[in-house]
């Protein structure tokens, strides 16, 4: 689980470089759920609904296209990306909207992370337009998720060409929920979980409309709410989602399409601005989270840059745990170089030619990363 040193670190870095304007949170001074109806108020005020169609156009931008991985300008789906390896398929015109599908890498289409069955029997706008949560993604396996909760399956039924799978949730300490879910990989675990949490602050007011208009019987994500304006989400679902916005931290994917959509509706989201908003909300749920958590977890927490500012275009990474991916961005979101597999020399790695800037250093283990600051001088 990340540290909340982490987390604040990586919030000053994109307080300085994420352009969130100035000011914009300064109403946002309180604590628990008070804080979150603050957030509230400060995210729907000069909120421009876009509508629907539109969507198409702003998958089109940068910052919803490939800069991160392949690095190619592919759109960015987070249900098809192999983060460690070649994409099965990509999506690089617009001529590939769905329409029919009968397979994976037929077109993409506009996936509603809360589906809209959740919402649709009470009012349809804004949140069927919010991109927020509502993301590209590839049509067949949008439809075979459906309108499933997401969980961590036990025993995959499915599973896509990039590893996202579909079964039967995992009964542990954090969920007793045994019913049918969606895993996506683990690189995107935290993206989901701050749309999340984004969409039960911005649409707070309507969260006990929305659950008791829902169907559970078609809309098996209701399983995911409690029904409450407060906590939101159901005991089974809270701690999951507090568990993967620790593990996959803000990433510079998210930092760019948060600053896009903010130009493109005029607002943001608070969990990707600064990510200790979650535990300033739901701390009780934070501390059973810490508590439960495996020091597995914290073991990327130790990985050690140095030197950092460096003053020799190099940086030298130190891990005892085995480091899968390497991934250097610039303050805009673009991969400026990766290194997959690196080979550590008694846990040592040198990243050298480096040019003078600042950049994001992403390090991937096999079940978790971690972001930090890296300066160049």
């Amino acid at each position: 689980m990340k540290k909340i040193t982490t987390l604040l670190a990586l919030f000053i870095v994109t307080i300085c470089f994420g352009q969130i304007p100035a000011g914009y949170y300064n109403s946002a001074t309180g604590s628990g759920y008070a804080l979150k109806t603050q957030l509230k108020t400060r995210i729907t005020t000069g909120h421009n609904d876009q509508g629907y169609a539109e969507l198409w156009n702003l998958y089109t931008q940068t910052a919803f296209r490939d800069n991160y991985y392949e690095n190619n300008g592919s759109l960015l789906d987070m249900y098809s990306e192999n983060p460690t390896g070649n994409d099965a398929y990509e999506y690089t015109t617009t001529n590939s909207q769905c329409g029919s599908y009968s397979g994976e890498g037929d077109c993409y289409n506009r996936e509603h992370l809360v589906p809209q069955s959740y919402f649709d029997n009470f009012q349809v706008n804004p949140m069927k337009n919010d991109p927020f949560h509502v993301v590209p993604s590839d049509g067949k396996v949008n439809g075979d998720r459906g309108n499933l909760p997401f969980g961590v399956v036990s025993a995959f039924t499915y599973e896509s060409t990039n590893g996202s799978k579909r079964g039967p949730n995992t009964v542990n300490a954090y969920s007793s929920y045994s019913g049918t879910v969606f895993e996506p990989i683990n690189a995107f675990k935290g993206d989901i979980a701050r749309a999340f949490f984004y969409f039960a602050t911005r649409y707070e007011d309507s969260m006990d409309d929305f659950y008791s208009a829902a169907n559970g019987a078609t809309c098996q994500a209701k399983n995911m709410f409690n029904g409450t304006t407060t906590q939101v989400f159901s005991d089974n679902f809270i701690l999951l989602l507090i568990k993967w916005h620790n593990e996959d931290p803000v990433s510079p994917k998210e930092i760019a399409q948060n600053n896009a959509i903010y130009l493109y509706q005029g607002n943001r989201n608070p969990f990707i601005d600064n990510p200790n908003y979650v535990c300033q909300i739901w701390a009780a749920q934070c501390a059973t989270v810490n508590a439960l958590s495996n020091e597995s977890f914290a073991s990327l927490d130790n990985v050690s840059v140095y030197p950092n500012p460096s003053n020799e275009n190099k940086i030298n990474i130190q891990s005892s745990v085995e480091i899968k991916d390497i991934q250097l961005f610039s303050i805009n979101g673009q991969l400026i170089k990766e290194v997959k597999n690196p080979e550590f020399n008694d846990n040592f790695y040198t990243l050298d030619n480096l040019p003078k800037g600042f950049y994001f250093l992403r390090l991937s283990s096999e079940n978790q990363s971690t972001t930090k600051k890296v300066i160049i001088n």
